[in-house]
Protein backbone atom coordinates (compact mmCIF):
# COMPACT_ATOMS: atom_id res chain seq x y z
CA UNK A 1 0.00 0.00 0.00
CA UNK A 2 1.34 3.31 0.64
CA UNK A 3 4.96 3.97 0.05
CA UNK A 4 5.43 7.06 1.63
CA UNK A 5 5.79 7.43 5.98
CA UNK A 6 2.14 6.87 7.13
CA UNK A 7 2.19 9.64 9.63
CA UNK A 8 0.01 11.54 7.60
CA UNK A 9 -2.58 8.99 7.02
CA UNK A 10 -2.17 7.86 10.71
CA UNK A 11 -2.69 11.46 11.66
CA UNK A 12 -5.78 11.99 10.01
CA UNK A 13 -7.29 9.04 10.75
CA UNK A 14 -6.49 10.15 14.35
CA UNK A 15 -7.82 13.07 14.16
CA UNK A 16 -11.33 11.81 13.46
CA UNK A 17 -11.49 9.53 16.31
CA UNK A 18 -9.97 11.84 18.45
CA UNK A 19 -13.01 14.02 17.38
CA UNK A 20 -15.17 11.21 19.89
CA UNK A 21 -13.66 12.73 22.70
CA UNK A 22 -14.78 16.86 22.08
CA UNK A 23 -17.90 16.37 20.07
CA UNK A 24 -20.93 17.82 21.52
CA UNK A 25 -23.49 15.57 23.26
CA UNK A 26 -25.60 17.60 24.88
CA UNK A 27 -28.41 19.40 23.82
CA UNK A 28 -32.49 18.51 22.60
CA UNK A 29 -32.07 15.64 20.66
CA UNK A 30 -32.87 15.65 16.74
CA UNK A 31 -34.15 13.17 14.64
CA UNK A 32 -31.11 11.99 12.01
CA UNK A 33 -31.48 11.90 8.34
CA UNK A 34 -33.17 9.06 7.19
CA UNK A 35 -30.08 8.37 5.21
CA UNK A 36 -27.48 8.22 7.60
CA UNK A 37 -26.29 4.87 8.30
CA UNK A 38 -27.21 3.61 11.82
CA UNK A 39 -26.27 0.56 11.57
CA UNK A 40 -23.92 -0.04 15.01
CA UNK A 41 -22.61 -3.60 14.00
CA UNK A 42 -21.75 -4.02 17.77
CA UNK A 43 -19.46 -1.94 18.34
CA UNK A 44 -19.06 -0.17 21.72
CA UNK A 45 -17.61 3.17 20.05
CA UNK A 46 -19.42 3.08 16.68
CA UNK A 47 -22.69 3.01 19.16
CA UNK A 48 -21.19 5.76 20.82
CA UNK A 49 -20.54 7.90 18.08
CA UNK A 50 -24.12 6.89 16.67
CA UNK A 51 -25.94 7.88 19.80
CA UNK A 52 -24.11 11.53 19.32
CA UNK A 53 -25.44 11.83 15.72
CA UNK A 54 -28.82 10.76 16.33
CA UNK A 55 -28.57 14.44 19.06
CA UNK A 56 -26.79 16.40 16.73
CA UNK A 57 -27.68 15.28 13.24
CA UNK A 58 -25.78 17.75 11.43
CA UNK A 59 -22.27 17.81 12.80
CA UNK A 60 -19.88 17.10 9.71
CA UNK A 61 -17.49 16.14 12.36
CA UNK A 62 -19.20 13.16 13.86
CA UNK A 63 -20.26 11.69 10.71
CA UNK A 64 -16.25 11.91 10.08
CA UNK A 65 -15.57 9.96 13.45
CA UNK A 66 -17.98 7.59 12.77
CA UNK A 67 -16.39 7.12 9.32
CA UNK A 68 -12.87 6.41 11.02
CA UNK A 69 -14.13 4.24 13.43
CA UNK A 70 -15.86 2.28 10.46
CA UNK A 71 -12.63 2.16 8.02
CA UNK A 72 -10.92 0.54 11.00
CA UNK A 73 -13.05 -2.29 11.26
CA UNK A 74 -13.10 -2.52 7.62
CA UNK A 75 -16.80 -1.06 6.74
CA UNK A 76 -15.65 0.39 3.79
CA UNK A 77 -19.42 1.04 2.83
CA UNK A 78 -20.21 2.47 5.69
CA UNK A 79 -17.26 4.84 6.09
CA UNK A 80 -17.59 6.06 2.65
CA UNK A 81 -21.27 7.05 3.12
CA UNK A 82 -20.16 9.03 6.26
CA UNK A 83 -17.60 10.62 4.84
CA UNK A 84 -19.78 11.54 2.29
CA UNK A 85 -22.19 13.33 4.53
CA UNK A 86 -19.57 14.81 6.11
CA UNK A 87 -18.40 16.62 2.86
CA UNK A 88 -21.58 17.60 1.96
CA UNK A 89 -21.77 19.75 4.66
CA UNK A 90 -18.42 21.50 3.62
CA UNK A 91 -16.95 19.83 0.84
CA UNK A 92 -13.31 21.40 1.07
CA UNK A 93 -12.34 20.04 4.47
CA UNK A 94 -9.10 18.69 3.26
CA UNK A 95 -9.02 16.02 6.38
CA UNK A 96 -12.07 14.30 4.86
CA UNK A 97 -10.95 14.01 1.54
CA UNK A 98 -7.47 12.35 2.48
CA UNK A 99 -9.29 9.42 4.73
CA UNK A 100 -11.71 8.79 1.51
CA UNK A 101 -9.42 8.35 -0.64
CA UNK A 102 -7.64 6.16 1.61
CA UNK A 103 -10.82 4.26 2.23
CA UNK A 104 -11.33 3.84 -1.52
CA UNK A 105 -7.78 2.43 -2.11
CA UNK A 106 -8.46 -0.04 0.40
CA UNK A 107 -11.76 -1.03 -0.84
CA UNK A 108 -9.97 -1.69 -3.99
CA UNK A 109 -11.63 1.60 -5.52
CA UNK A 110 -8.31 3.07 -7.22
CA UNK A 111 -10.13 4.93 -9.53
CA UNK A 112 -11.94 6.81 -6.89
CA UNK A 113 -9.09 7.16 -4.51
CA UNK A 114 -7.19 8.80 -7.27
CA UNK A 115 -10.29 11.03 -8.04
CA UNK A 116 -10.85 12.25 -4.75
CA UNK A 117 -6.74 13.02 -4.62
CA UNK A 118 -7.15 15.00 -7.62
CA UNK A 119 -9.54 17.08 -6.21
CA UNK A 120 -8.19 18.24 -3.35
CA UNK A 121 -5.01 18.50 -4.98
CA UNK A 122 -7.60 21.07 -7.17
CA UNK A 123 -8.95 22.48 -4.15
CA UNK A 124 -5.48 23.00 -2.29
CA UNK A 125 -2.70 23.22 -5.07
CA UNK A 126 0.25 23.97 -3.21
CA UNK A 127 -0.31 21.95 0.06
CA UNK A 128 2.81 19.59 -0.03
CA UNK A 129 0.80 16.48 1.98
CA UNK A 130 -2.12 16.72 -0.28
CA UNK A 131 0.45 16.74 -3.75
CA UNK A 132 2.69 14.19 -2.18
CA UNK A 133 -0.17 11.99 -0.85
CA UNK A 134 -1.39 12.43 -4.96
CA UNK A 135 1.67 11.06 -6.32
CA UNK A 136 1.44 7.95 -4.11
CA UNK A 137 -1.57 6.93 -5.72
CA UNK A 138 -0.63 8.12 -9.15
CA UNK A 139 2.26 5.49 -8.47
CA UNK A 140 0.02 2.78 -7.03
CA UNK A 141 -2.26 3.05 -10.30
CA UNK A 142 1.12 2.96 -12.75
CA UNK A 143 0.70 6.38 -14.00
CA UNK A 144 4.51 6.98 -13.03
CA UNK A 145 4.95 10.10 -15.49
CA UNK A 146 2.00 11.78 -13.78
CA UNK A 147 3.21 10.80 -10.35
CA UNK A 148 6.59 12.47 -11.29
CA UNK A 149 5.15 15.61 -12.62
CA UNK A 150 2.92 15.79 -9.22
CA UNK A 151 6.58 15.52 -7.29
CA UNK A 152 7.98 18.22 -9.93
CA UNK A 153 5.17 20.36 -8.03
CA UNK A 154 6.64 19.94 -5.00
CA UNK A 155 9.94 20.77 -5.55
CA UNK A 156 8.87 23.83 -7.00
CA UNK A 157 7.42 24.60 -3.58
CA UNK A 158 10.38 23.30 -1.30
CA UNK A 159 13.37 21.81 -3.38
CA UNK A 160 14.56 20.49 -0.41
CA UNK A 161 11.64 18.09 0.38
CA UNK A 162 13.12 14.51 1.42
CA UNK A 163 9.66 13.03 0.52
CA UNK A 164 9.42 14.30 -3.07
CA UNK A 165 13.10 12.45 -3.79
CA UNK A 166 11.88 9.37 -2.30
CA UNK A 167 9.17 9.53 -4.77
CA UNK A 168 10.99 10.38 -7.60
CA UNK A 169 13.24 6.88 -6.45
CA UNK A 170 10.15 4.85 -6.19
CA UNK A 171 8.96 6.05 -9.45
CA UNK A 172 12.37 5.25 -11.31
CA UNK A 173 12.33 2.31 -9.61
CA UNK A 174 9.13 1.35 -10.92
CA UNK A 175 10.01 1.97 -14.19
CA UNK A 176 13.21 -0.20 -14.30
CA UNK A 177 15.36 2.84 -14.16
CA UNK A 178 17.64 1.21 -11.35
CA UNK A 179 20.61 4.13 -11.33
CA UNK A 180 17.98 6.80 -10.98
CA UNK A 181 15.83 5.56 -8.47
CA UNK A 182 19.43 5.10 -6.68
CA UNK A 183 20.52 8.64 -6.90
CA UNK A 184 17.09 9.58 -5.56
CA UNK A 185 16.61 7.79 -2.50
CA UNK A 186 20.37 8.57 -1.67
CA UNK A 187 19.44 12.25 -2.40
CA UNK A 188 16.32 11.77 -0.03
CA UNK A 189 18.19 10.32 2.58
CA UNK A 190 21.02 13.37 2.51
CA UNK A 191 18.31 15.38 3.19
CA UNK A 192 16.68 13.15 6.36
CA UNK A 193 19.17 10.42 7.69
CA UNK A 194 15.85 9.44 9.53
CA UNK A 195 14.12 8.32 6.09
CA UNK A 196 13.89 4.27 6.37
CA UNK A 197 12.05 3.46 3.94
CA UNK A 198 14.56 5.19 1.73
CA UNK A 199 17.17 3.03 3.28
CA UNK A 200 15.54 -0.17 2.89
CA UNK A 201 15.03 0.52 -0.90
CA UNK A 202 18.65 1.51 -1.18
CA UNK A 203 19.15 -1.89 -0.01
CA UNK A 204 17.12 -3.83 -2.17
CA UNK A 205 18.42 -2.21 -5.30
CA UNK A 206 21.95 -3.00 -4.63
CA UNK A 207 20.97 -6.19 -3.29
CA UNK A 208 19.48 -7.09 -6.91
CA UNK A 209 22.97 -5.63 -8.18
CA UNK A 210 24.40 -8.00 -6.64
CA UNK A 211 26.80 -5.11 -4.46
CA UNK A 212 27.65 -6.17 -1.18
CA UNK A 213 27.03 -2.95 0.09
CA UNK A 214 23.18 -3.35 0.65
CA UNK A 215 23.66 -5.28 3.65
CA UNK A 216 25.19 -1.86 5.06
CA UNK A 217 21.60 0.04 4.22
CA UNK A 218 19.41 -2.91 5.97
CA UNK A 219 21.75 -2.18 9.08
CA UNK A 220 21.49 1.75 8.91
CA UNK A 221 17.61 1.07 8.39
CA UNK A 222 17.57 -1.18 11.49
CA UNK A 223 19.83 1.15 13.32
CA UNK A 224 17.38 3.76 13.22
CA UNK A 225 14.30 1.50 13.62
CA UNK A 226 15.66 -1.56 15.84
CA UNK A 227 11.81 -2.80 15.71
CA UNK A 228 10.92 -1.66 12.31
CA UNK A 229 8.85 -4.59 10.97
CA UNK A 230 9.53 -3.85 7.00
CA UNK A 231 13.25 -3.22 7.67
CA UNK A 232 13.49 -6.20 9.58
CA UNK A 233 11.69 -8.50 6.72
CA UNK A 234 13.69 -7.04 3.93
CA UNK A 235 16.87 -7.76 5.67
CA UNK A 236 15.58 -11.35 6.23
CA UNK A 237 14.55 -11.69 2.64
CA UNK A 238 18.65 -10.48 2.11
CA UNK A 239 19.88 -13.04 4.01
CA UNK A 240 17.93 -15.56 2.50
CA UNK A 241 19.05 -14.72 -0.83
CA UNK A 242 22.57 -14.79 0.41
CA UNK A 243 21.91 -18.15 1.83
CA UNK A 244 22.03 -16.93 5.24
CA UNK A 245 19.04 -19.04 6.58
CA UNK A 246 19.74 -19.11 10.37
CA UNK A 247 19.95 -15.75 10.33
CA UNK A 248 17.47 -15.27 8.41
CA UNK A 249 15.10 -17.49 10.84
CA UNK A 250 16.03 -15.64 13.52
CA UNK A 251 14.92 -12.64 11.95
CA UNK A 252 11.59 -13.66 11.29
CA UNK A 253 11.95 -14.85 14.81
CA UNK A 254 12.31 -11.09 16.15
CA UNK A 255 9.56 -9.98 13.95
CA UNK A 256 7.05 -12.31 15.67
CA UNK A 257 8.16 -11.15 19.08
CA UNK A 258 7.00 -8.18 18.16
CA UNK A 259 4.07 -9.04 16.14
CA UNK A 260 3.06 -12.16 17.36
CA UNK A 261 0.04 -12.07 14.33
CA UNK A 262 2.66 -10.81 11.62
CA UNK A 263 1.76 -14.21 9.13
CA UNK A 264 4.51 -13.88 6.12
CA UNK A 265 7.16 -14.08 9.32
CA UNK A 266 5.82 -17.59 10.32
CA UNK A 267 5.32 -18.71 6.42
CA UNK A 268 8.74 -17.74 5.47
CA UNK A 269 10.05 -19.59 8.24
CA UNK A 270 8.62 -22.28 7.53
CA UNK A 271 9.83 -22.01 4.19
CA UNK A 272 13.51 -21.74 5.59
CA UNK A 273 13.10 -24.75 7.65
CA UNK A 274 11.83 -27.08 4.61
CA UNK A 275 15.04 -26.15 2.98
CA UNK A 276 16.93 -27.02 5.86
CA UNK A 277 15.07 -30.06 6.06
CA UNK A 278 13.84 -29.30 9.63
CA UNK A 279 10.28 -30.74 8.28
CA UNK A 280 8.43 -30.44 12.16
CA UNK A 281 9.34 -27.17 12.76
CA UNK A 282 8.64 -26.22 9.07
CA UNK A 283 4.79 -27.66 9.71
CA UNK A 284 5.05 -26.01 13.37
CA UNK A 285 5.67 -22.74 11.41
CA UNK A 286 2.52 -22.69 8.50
CA UNK A 287 0.11 -23.81 11.26
CA UNK A 288 1.30 -20.18 13.12
CA UNK A 289 0.79 -18.59 9.87
CA UNK A 290 -2.64 -20.35 9.63
CA UNK A 291 -3.60 -18.76 12.77
CA UNK A 292 -2.64 -15.64 12.27
CA UNK A 293 -4.21 -15.42 9.16
CA UNK A 294 -6.95 -18.52 8.41
CA UNK A 295 -7.17 -17.89 4.82
CA UNK A 296 -3.05 -18.71 3.92
CA UNK A 297 -3.78 -20.55 0.91
CA UNK A 298 -0.25 -20.97 1.03
CA UNK A 299 0.57 -21.79 4.15
CA UNK A 300 -1.93 -24.98 3.77
CA UNK A 301 -0.58 -26.03 0.78
CA UNK A 302 2.92 -26.27 2.67
CA UNK A 303 1.91 -27.48 5.96
CA UNK A 304 0.28 -30.25 3.75
CA UNK A 305 3.62 -30.67 1.72
CA UNK A 306 5.50 -30.92 5.24
CA UNK A 307 2.87 -33.12 6.63
CA UNK A 308 3.29 -35.42 3.19
CA UNK A 309 7.05 -35.60 3.24
CA UNK A 310 6.70 -36.44 6.70
CA UNK A 311 4.40 -39.50 6.11
CA UNK A 312 1.34 -38.33 7.36
CA UNK A 313 -1.00 -38.42 4.15
CA UNK A 314 -4.29 -37.98 6.15
CA UNK A 315 -3.15 -34.87 7.43
CA UNK A 316 -1.34 -33.93 4.12
CA UNK A 317 -5.10 -34.53 2.51
CA UNK A 318 -6.68 -32.23 4.63
CA UNK A 319 -5.19 -29.36 3.91
CA UNK A 320 -4.39 -29.64 0.41
CA UNK A 321 -8.37 -29.95 0.18
CA UNK A 322 -8.75 -26.74 2.33
CA UNK A 323 -6.13 -25.52 0.19
CA UNK A 324 -8.55 -25.90 -3.33
CA UNK A 325 -11.59 -24.97 -1.25
CA UNK A 326 -10.29 -21.77 -0.63
CA UNK A 327 -8.69 -21.37 -4.25
CA UNK A 328 -10.10 -23.87 -6.61
CA UNK A 329 -7.68 -22.48 -9.06
CA UNK A 330 -4.67 -23.67 -7.24
CA UNK A 331 -2.70 -26.14 -9.03
CA UNK A 332 0.26 -27.39 -6.36
CA UNK A 333 -2.09 -28.84 -4.20
CA UNK A 334 -4.41 -30.23 -7.44
CA UNK A 335 -1.13 -32.02 -7.97
CA UNK A 336 -0.22 -33.12 -4.54
CA UNK A 337 -3.37 -35.17 -4.28
CA UNK A 338 -3.29 -36.57 -7.69
CA UNK A 339 0.47 -37.73 -6.73
CA UNK A 340 -1.44 -39.26 -3.83
CA UNK A 341 -4.05 -41.07 -5.77
CA UNK A 342 -6.80 -39.39 -4.98
CA UNK A 343 -9.90 -37.89 -7.15
CA UNK A 344 -9.99 -34.16 -7.59
CA UNK A 345 -13.01 -32.69 -8.47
Amino acid sequence: MPFLNNSLTSFFTFWLIALLLSACGGGEEKTAPEEVNLNTSGNPAIRGVTEKIRKDPDNPDLYASRAALYYENEGYDEAIQDLQKALSYDSTRIEYLHVLADVYLDYYKSRKALQTMERAAELYPERIPTLLKLSEFQLIVKQYEASMRTVDRVLKIDPQNEEAYFMFGMNFKETGDTARAINSFQEAVELNPDLIDAWINLGQLHAGLGNSIAGRYFNTALEIAPRNLQALHAKAIYLTDQDKLQEAIELYRRINTIDPQYEEAYYNSGLLYMELDSLQKARQHFDLAIKAFPLHIRAYFYRGYAAELMGNSSQAREDYEQALRLAPDYELPRQRLEAMGEEVQ
